[in-house]
């Protein structure tokens, strides 16, 4: 996604100077970190005036640490009405940019890209009754979005949030966020009924074990929900995880008889492919 390339870094974090900013980028205080495994995390920065997106877009994130800032793709944590930006984020010890920024603290500037974009909108689907949000790992980044929306509430009945991971400890980011909706504002009223929160682990004793694509083929995971099988009728899908569970679970949306859409066309299911390093 990125139109850079990885160079030493020069400084990290801090104030740059105009000629830092990259033209048609913002440049970002952070507010808050918050560090959940060492491989997860979490930021919040500045969220500019003029700055419009919608719940579950994805925006490209920088450094001012090199001549030529490297960029990765991001989605919006944080929904469009909130007055400031959060991330979610993989902690990769070699990887071009996450090596970097897993070190910011509050204070530090991020660079960000001024256009945001990405499919896991509620634009992209055609009304339904049920969404169904299937995530794994930091792919929950822009449902985190969505179910802090009034929109999402307004648009369906039933909002289905699947994360899974390798272990317990990853899921403490949306555990935590879904246990805070009852007092959010603007949706502290719409949950209750409305979210269901579905976590499952891979590498770990856990009350829910296996892989998303397993549980859905199964047939466990509707069954545990007490709801019924997806159909194109009524249901809805967001897909978005690793390559090989973005592939396999579209498959079996597929076979469930929905059919991908897109902004300037809408359908049944969507998926993004814009990835982190």
């Amino acid at each position: 996604m990125s139109d850079t390339t990885a160079i030493e870094p020069l400084i990290l974090g801090g104030s740059p100077s105009p000629f830092d900013i990259p033209k048609g980028c913002f440049g970002l205080t952070v507010t808050e970190v918050q560090h959940y495994t060492d491989s997860l995390f979490r930021f919040r920065i500045t969220r500019p005036q003029e700055f419009r997106f919608r719940s579950g877009e994805f925006v490209m994130i920088g450094l001012p640490n090199a001549e030529k800032p490297v960029f990765r793709a991001y989605s919006v944590a944080s929904p469009s009405w909130d007055e400031e930006l959060e991330f979610y984020s993989i902690k990769v010890p070699d990887g071009p940019l996450t090596e970097h920024l897993q070190k910011i603290q509050p204070g530090d500037t991020v660079l960000m890209r001024k256009k945001p974009t990405g499919t896991l909108v509620n634009d992209a689907l055609l009304p339904g009754k049920r969404v169904w949000m299937f995530s794994t790992g930091t792919g929950l980044a822009p449902f985190a979005s969505l179910i802090r929306d009034p929109e999402t509430y307004e648009k369906f009945e039933t909002i289905v949030l699947v994360h899974g991971c390798r272990t317990a400890a990853e899921l403490k980011y949306g555990e935590d966020l879904v246990a805070s909706l009852r007092n959010a504002p603007l949706i502290g009223e719409m949950v209750d009924g409305h979210l269901f929160h579905y976590t499952t682990v891979t590498r770990e004793n856990f009350d829910r074990q296996g892989r998303v694509t397993d549980l859905i083929s199964s047939g466990k995971l509707f069954d545990d929900l007490g709801l019924a099988r997806m159909g194109p009728e009524e249901d809805r899908a967001m897909i978005c995880g690793s390559m090989a569970m973005l592939r396999d679970t579209k498959e079996l949306c597929i076979e469930h008889g929905l059919t991908e859409g897109a902004n300037n066309k809408p359908g049944e299911f969507v998926v993004e492919r814009a990835f982190v390093d």
